[in-house]
């Protein structure tokens, strides 16, 4: 015997049970290299930085 719903939820009791469900904008930090916005814990995009170390030549 299968779990079946013996109503149909609302429209609106739905969406309330949605309403926690938002984007989160990426938290960005600067690059201790060249400055530029990056996301933390990655390869900075514009100069291949990580750490202090040269990871990967940046694309040009």
């Amino acid at each position: 015997m299968a779990a079946v719903p013996k109503r149909r939820i609302s429209r609106t009791r739905r969406d309330k049970r949605r309403t926690h469900w938002k984007a989160v904008a990426a938290a960005m930090s600067k690059c201790g290299h060249c400055g530029q916005p990056m996301v933390p814990h990655r390869v900075c995009p514009a100069c291949g930085y990580y750490r202090g170390r040269e990871v990967v030549q940046p694309e040009v």
